[in-house]
């Protein structure tokens, strides 16, 4: 598009004025939303959290918008099997707070975190790269991750887009 050539910008509606993009309700109806399921066995944990996130913002599509809800849900089921690299399973610290009161922390790594509640390891991950606000907190609660290779979410008839999701996480070169 030539600055200043308003009339071969498809949005606009009248010469010299750019017309907005609105979205209805339509757009952000929980019960239109769809499902995705991936499956995390393999994969690196940073490039799957990107992924996720953006699937759960809705930032794949075409009328994203950063302030509305518009992504789907999303089920990852293998959580247990996601890697790391580098010295990160015996480096990275989890660090939470059973009380709230000082001097209470509790740190534990990559590896025990693994063993003990394997979901928290993706959930913490993805949270981290959402918005840290009310919407953020919404959106977090479209992401299911399960231990195992079974989820209850048969009904909603999710799609799998392991295969894609792996493509994009393994198109910087990293080995397969």
């Amino acid at each position: 598009m030539v600055p200043g050539r308003a009339d071969q910008c498809p949005l606009t509606r009248h010469a010299g004025f750019m017309s907005e993009l609105t979205l209805n309700g339509e757009d952000t109806d929980n019960s239109r939303k769809p499902w995705i399921v991936i499956d995390a066995a393999g994969l690196r944990l940073g490039r799957l959290s990107t992924l996720i996130a953006t699937y759960l913002r809705g930032a794949n599509v075409g009328s994203y918008s950063p302030s509305m809800n518009m992504g789907t849900y999303v089920v990852v089921i293998n959580a247990e099997k996601v890697t790391v690299s580098g010295n990160k399973m015996t480096e990275k610290i989890y660090r939470r707070h059973e009380t709230g009161r000082p001097g209470s922390m509790k740190e534990e790594t990559f590896i025990k975190l693994q063993q003990r509640i394997p979901e928290r390891i993706i959930e913490k991950a993805v949270k981290g790269m959402l918005p840290k606000n009310r919407m953020g907190r919404e959106i977090f609660g479209q992401l299911k991750v399960y231990a195992g290779p079974e989820h209850p979410h048969a009904a909603q008839s999710p799609v799998d887009l392991t295969a894609e999701v792996k493509a994009k996480c393994y198109s910087s070169g990293q080995r397969k």
